[in-house]
C-alpha cells in the first residue's frame, strides 16, 4: 500500500516518513511493519502492515490543502458541549478519525478553553496530542514550518479571546 519514502499520518502519533518495510516477530507473529521517522519529535515508530487502513493511515494532505487547513484554523466557528465527558469522548472520536479539520476543531475549542477556563490535566494531554498531529502534518506538507504554525496558532487565540 504505502512504499518507502511516503509521507503519512498515523493518528495516534502525527505525520512522517517510512523510511523502510521491515519484518519482524512481535508477541510471536511474524508481520510486515511500516517504520515511520517522525521529524516534528524525532521519533520512529513501527506501524503494522495489517489494518493500517482501519486505524486511519493515510498519505498526508497536499501543500495547497495544508494552506486551506491554517485558513480554516482562522476562521472556522468552534462550539463544544459544556459537559466534560462528552465533550471528551466527541475529541477522542474526532482524533482517531484522522480528518485533520476534525483535529484542527479539537485543537482550536481546547486552545480556547484553556484559555478561559482552564484545561483539566486530561484535556491538556489531548490538546498536546492533538497539536502535534495538526502540526506535523502541516509541517511535513512543506506549507510552513513548526514556529510558523505554531505562531498561527497561538496569534489566532489570543485574537479570539481579546
Amino acid at each position: 500500500m504505502f512504499n518507502i519514502g511516503d509521507k503519512i499520518l498515523y493518528p495516534p502519533h502525527g505525520a512522517g516518513e517510512i523510511e523502510s518495510i521491515e519484518e519482524r516477530v512481535v508477541l510471536g507473529k511474524k508481520q510486515s511493519y511500516y517504520i515511520m521517522r517522525m521529524p516534528y519529535e524525532d521519533m520512529t515508530v513501527m506501524i503494522p502492515q495489517e489494518g493500517c487502513e482501519k486505524i486511519g493511515v493515510r498519505y498526508i494532505i497536499s501543500e495547497a490543502e495544508a494552506k486551506k487547513v491554517l485558513e480554516a484554523f482562522r476562521t472556522e466557528k468552534i462550539s463544544e458541549d459544556e459537559n466534560w465527558n462528552r465533550r471528551q469522548r466527541e475529541n477522542v472520536v474526532k482524533i482517531k478519525s484522522g480528518n485533520i479539520y476534525e483535529v484542527l476543531s479539537v485543537v482550536k475549542a481546547l486552545m480556547i478553553r484553556e484559555g478561559t477556563k482552564g484545561l483539566s490535566t486530561s484535556e491538556r494531554k489531548m490538546l498536546n496530542m492533538s497539536r502535534k498531529i495538526l502540526v506535523s502534518e502541516i509541517v511535513m506538507s512543506g506549507a510552513a514550518s513548526v514556529s510558523d504554525v505554531e505562531s498561527i496558532l497561538k496569534d489566532t487565540v489570543a485574537e479570539i479571546l481579546k
